[in-house]
């Protein structure tokens, strides 16, 4: 009997232990789906690295890939909870406007961005202006992404505005990039729509060209969003997203990190927490 009792003590001293730890880190077992769109690299290295956090803090974190309108409307029919990777004011200020009161931002995580075309520094010209009076060199092609993105629509526009003799080929993000890395493997002329913060600028010496009309805008920033409803639901995860920011320097490391450790996201992402562990837990105090 007293083996009995003692071995019940021991049980209700465990479980005990067990809730305590629980709350510590943020009341486990709380779920949360994260969005990203496949070959957005700043979007899957934010999300992978916030995945990372936020399991050590008791999350069971989901991961959605889906094209970039899929992500829009499923946050405004709540079937997810959080994409890292709106860029504004230009890029996807169609999509946030087509949603309106079913998205709320929850602030922003990169200062400085841009879009556009983007070339070799090899290739001769510096504006979009110049690209007719070379389009044979370009084979009249230049080399997009999906169709949905954001840089598809405003590079239609492009093409549109300056008259350009250039067809645009829509594919995948991927698909670009091998694209990009080829021609510059044989010194081959290319243009592809492109934008940073992005690891090809670390790897490949590129160029954005001049675009006087400002079809693509000028700096942009990117801002995390949720489903309408999401900061009441988890003020914890809110206040951690809204609080969450990378400095250029903080951004181009994680890129170079996860390019690097591209077959394990999650390894690259926690290595990357590891070296950063003061700015991590300055985002997760501010939150609670």
């Amino acid at each position: 009997m007293r083996l009995k009792n003692l071995f019940l003590a021991v049980l209700i001293v465990a479980i005990s232990s067990c809730h305590s730890s629980q709350k510590k880190t943020g009341e486990a077992s709380k779920e949360i789906t994260l969005a990203y769109v496949d070959g957005w690299a700043e979007g899957v290295a934010m999300t992978y690295l916030t995945k990372s956090i936020l399991e050590t803090e008791g999350y069971s974190v989901n991961l959605k890939r889906a094209a970039v309108d899929l992500v829009f409307a499923s946050l405004a029919n709540g079937d997810i909870d959080v994409f890292m990777d709106a860029w504004l004011p230009v890029t996807h200020k169609e999509k946030v406007a087509k949603f309106g009161d079913k998205l709320e931002s929850l602030g922003t995580n990169i200062d400085q961005a841009r879009i556009g075309l983007v070339v070799p520094t090899y290739v001769t010209i510096s504006s979009i202006e110049e690209l007719n009076s070379v389009a044979d060199r370009f084979d009249r092609k230049i080399i997009g992404i999906e169709k949905g993105a954001g840089i598809t629509a405003k590079t239609d526009l492009a093409i549109e505005e300056y008259n350009l003799n250039l067809e645009q080929m829509n594919s995948s993000g991927i698909a670009m990039l091998t694209e990009l890395s080829k021609a510059i493997k044989n010194k081959e002329w290319i243009v592809v729509t492109g934008w940073a913060p992005h690891w090809k600028f670390g790897r490949f010496e590129l160029k954005f060209l001049d675009d006087p009309r400002k079809v693509y805008g000028e700096t942009e920033h990117v801002e995390t969003y949720a489903r309408k409803g999401f900061k009441e639901d988890d003020p914890f995860a809110a206040n951690y997203f809204s609080n969450f920011h990378l400095t250029d320097a903080q951004i181009a490391d994680l890129l170079a990190k996860m390019e690097d450790g591209a077959d394990n996201k999650d390894a690259a992402a926690k290595a990357w927490i590891e070296q950063n562990k003061a700015l991590v837990q300055s985002w997760l105090q501010k939150a609670e």
